[in-house]
């Protein structure tokens, strides 16, 4: 029985645990404590819920030894860790997250151990690579190049549940998603850089109507999606852009939000302090009648959505925090986890969609989406959890499985991984819709 070692027990594991329980592998679940491992594997016969510590490396090579893969799903910054004893141990290891340089700096390593450390194996990243590169690769194939692409990805409440101002609930910590509100971005448009930095990076948004049963969703720039241009091998492209997809009034919210410097993780001395005297801080006011001076600070009407969706928070609240030294980041995060949860039997959803203009060696030009929407729910397992964690799933299947013969460190961006773990994901109800020969004028323009 080959066996698997499943590094954190967070809000997306349960979908792979219990596929790889379910396809006859032994698999061990850690987390820090044994509570949630032991809650995730139900005492399963082929199960060993156990607690481990990331910084226990001598733990971590005993578990190793004793396994035949390991999946990583704890914090990104620790993987470099577990890829350090995977290439000591020779064994092969699977993340979701992106390749940072430190992992990449690990290839040659992995390569002198004959293993692959396969990262950026779950949504987004993740699907979005492996769907985008099917139809870049068909295109590439008849002789076309790919001029325009565009990638918009969202995890967000079905529309029933998108039920608060924000339109918007956390199936995981909301954490991330605030971090990822502060950085720039950059993106090509028509053969030009443009460079959108942090406190543009909620004005700068367009709508997309391309899911009927979902509505308008607005989109703002994901980072930099120059980089691109190489992961993917379309150097001849004109137009790269990676989006994130949100329901109306995130992108207002958001960016009043920031404008009040409420999402900075510079620390302050919050002592005694209610939430509206900590916004009274940050826009540089006392705090009565903090509302109107906030629309004020904004130059938007009291009524606007920002300042509803701030007041909706809380933020207006003169109720104690009870906070000593702490950064607006933690405290808004913290109010947007306690209001912002996915409730229970409420549904979850992922959208994305890749638009190509393809132009062919005899000039024709062609419009090609390719979509994913897809349903989960808290009652039984969210689409975050499933998108997330399933493409891991097969792809830990193909390695033990020896249907895959790479060394190094890889992204599935090449046929040899991209396709069988699309395949297989359709075994989930998990697919993307492909819609080719489309007119021009169905790109964004």
């Amino acid at each position: 029985m080959k066996k698997v070692l499943i590094l954190g027990a967070g809000l997306v594991a349960r979908p792979i645990i219990r596929d790889l329980l379910e396809k006859g592998y032994f698999v061990t679940v850690t987390d820090v404590t044994d509570e949630q491992p032991k809650k995730l594997t139900a005492n399963h016969r082929n199960a060993n819920p156990i607690a481990w510590q990331v910084n226990d490396e001598e733990a971590l090579d005993k578990l190793l030894v004793e396994h035949d893969i390991v999946v990583s799903l704890i914090p990104w910054i620790y993987h470099p860790i577990v890829a350090r004893a995977a290439i000591r141990k020779k064994k092969n290891m699977i993340t979701a997250s992106y390749v940072k340089p430190e992992m990449a700096a690990l290839n040659e390593d992995a390569k002198k151990a004959g293993i692959i450390i396969l990262n950026e194996c779950g949504l987004d990243p993740g699907i979005d690579h492996m769907s985008a590169m099917r139809v870049i690769d068909h295109i590439h194939g008849k002789g076309g190049k790919v001029k325009e692409f565009y990638s918009l990805c969202g995890a967000l409440p079905a529309p029933e549940s998108a039920d608060n101002p924000y339109g918007y609930k956390f199936s995981w910590s909301p954490k991330g998603v605030i971090l990822a509100s502060n950085s720039s971005a950059l993106y090509l448009k028509h053969g030009k850089k443009v460079e959108i930095k942090s406190e543009d990076l909620f004005k700068d948004k367009f709508v997309i109507n391309d899911f009927p049963t979902v509505g308008e969703l607005e989109v703002y720039p994901n980072r930099n999606s120059i980089d691109y241009l190489d992961i993917y091998g379309i150097p001849e492209a004109e137009t790269v852009y990676r989006g994130t997809l949100r329901y109306k009034h995130w992108c207002e919210i958001l960016d009043a939000m920031k404008s009040c410097n409420l999402i900075t993780e510079e620390k302050f001395d919050f002592t005694n302090k209610s939430y509206a005297d900590m916004v009274a801080m940050m826009i540089q006011t006392d705090s009565e009648n903090i509302k109107q001076k906030t629309a004020d600070k904004l130059g938007v009407s009291i009524s606007s959505p920002a300042i509803e969706g701030m007041e909706w928070l809380g933020l207006f609240d003169t109720t104690p925090m009870n906070r000593t030294e702490d950064s607006p980041f933690e405290i808004v995060a913290y109010l947007m986890l306690d209001k912002m949860s996915l409730g229970e039997n409420e549904r979850d959803m992922n959208v994305m969609l890749h638009i190509f203009r393809a132009e062919y060696p005899d000039g024709k030009q062609e419009v090609i989406k390719s979509k994913l929407l897809d349903f989960g729910s808290t009652a039984t397992d969210t689409s975050i959890a499933r998108n997330v964690t399933l493409p891991v799933s097969v792809a830990v299947r193909m390695i033990l499985n020896k249907e895959v013969n790479l060394t190094g460190v890889y992204r599935p961006t090449i046929p040899e991984l991209y396709n069988p773990i699309l395949d297989g994901l359709e075994e989930y109800g998990i697919k993307m819709e492909e819609e080719y020969n489309l007119p021009l004028t169905e790109m964004i323009q």
